[in-house]
């Protein structure tokens, strides 16, 4: 028999088994304040100006708040098309998408009653395990958005665990445009760079609500990585991302990945125009209506009450 010690300890980790996620579940964040106000500050931010103090330096933090009504349309869509199309559709996380990753073969529509979608998840997990040094992650812009706010560049299980349940959380507490806005706020575009606001004067010299669809198709470009690609610093894979932005947007149906790949690829047909110049409009580069910049029928983007 166990002794007295033995089975307290084994009770001990049996509460903490049941009672830490729970505990964990309740110190994450609840943004609801952020339906009307904007974060002074984010953990993604305070994360890097403490890596440059490490390294013996200082890191200005440079963000120009700029509300969504101000932000070009066809910026809006770069970013959609470049980091999660499918924004509109789910509600904090893309469950298709992720499926895809982890090779998940049952039912679009999963119920625990069937036993072959059981055996699929079952099956999708144990290759997620297997593979989880593979994994990309496929997160979704509202998933990006509670990483930035609240969280780090640390890839572990348990971050992006509580990652999934803030974003299910700012999905809930807040509309689509507000969640927009707050991303393309705060998003890192540079070193020090955060937001389209800032990203525009800086590579650009121009307000956000300036950028031309190539402009912005560059700052999309940018993401996921704008520490070692961006228009000022080694812009090949921006440039090569942007390409393909604008080929999207222009209604050809190209895939986007993070990386290009080995093999080099063939020129594609678009106009090259002086990023610098700020002066290429949707016309100029053959993009459809529905990309071209218009504010003058913007719904209202306060962010004043939940999506559901």
């Amino acid at each position: 028999m166990l002794s007295v010690l033995a089975r307290r300890a084994l009770a001990a980790v049996a509460v903490v088994a049941v009672l830490g996620p729970v505990v964990v579940l309740l110190g994450l964040p609840v943004p609801w304040a952020l339906r009307w106000t904007a974060p002074p500050r984010t953990s993604f931010m305070i994360h890097r100006a403490r890596e440059a103090r490490r390294q013996g330096s200082d890191l200005e933090i440079r963000q120009e708040w700029v509300p969504l009504s101000d932000i070009p349309e066809h910026l809006v869509r770069a970013v959609l098309v470049a980091e999660d199309d499918r924004f509109r559709l789910h509600h904090g996380i893309d469950w298709r998408a992720l499926g895809e990753e982890v090779h998940y073969a049952g039912a679009d529509t999963f119920s625990w009653r069937s036993r072959e979608d059981r055996a699929a998840l079952a099956g999708a997990l144990r290759w997620g395990v297997r593979h989880r040094s593979e994994l990309k992650g496929r997160s979704t812009l509202t998933q990006q958005l509670a990483k930035n706010l609240y969280f780090t560049p640390d890839r572990s299980l348990m971050r992006k665990a509580a990652e999934l349940v803030v974003a299910l959380r700012l999905e809930r507490l807040l509309d689509k445009d507000r969640i927009l806005e707050l991303y393309l706020n705060t998003v890192e575009l540079g070193p020090g760079i955060f937001g389209v606001g800032a990203a525009a004067r800086i590579y650009f010299g121009v307000p956000a609500s300036r950028l031309s669809p190539f402009q912005a198709a560059s700052l999309a470009g940018t993401l996921p990585h704008p520490l070692t690609s961006n228009p000022s610093h080694r812009p090949g894979r921006m440039a090569w991302r942007r390409d393909l932005i604008l080929a999207r947007l222009a209604g050809r149906d190209v895939d986007i990945p993070d990386e290009p790949p080995a093999v080099e690829l063939p020129e594609l047909d678009l106009p090259t125009p002086d990023p610098l110049e700020g002066g290429s409009t949707g016309d100029s580069l053959g993009l459809p209506d529905t990309v071209r910049a218009d504010t003058t029928a913007r719904p209202d983007t306060t962010g004043a009450g939940p999506s559901r």
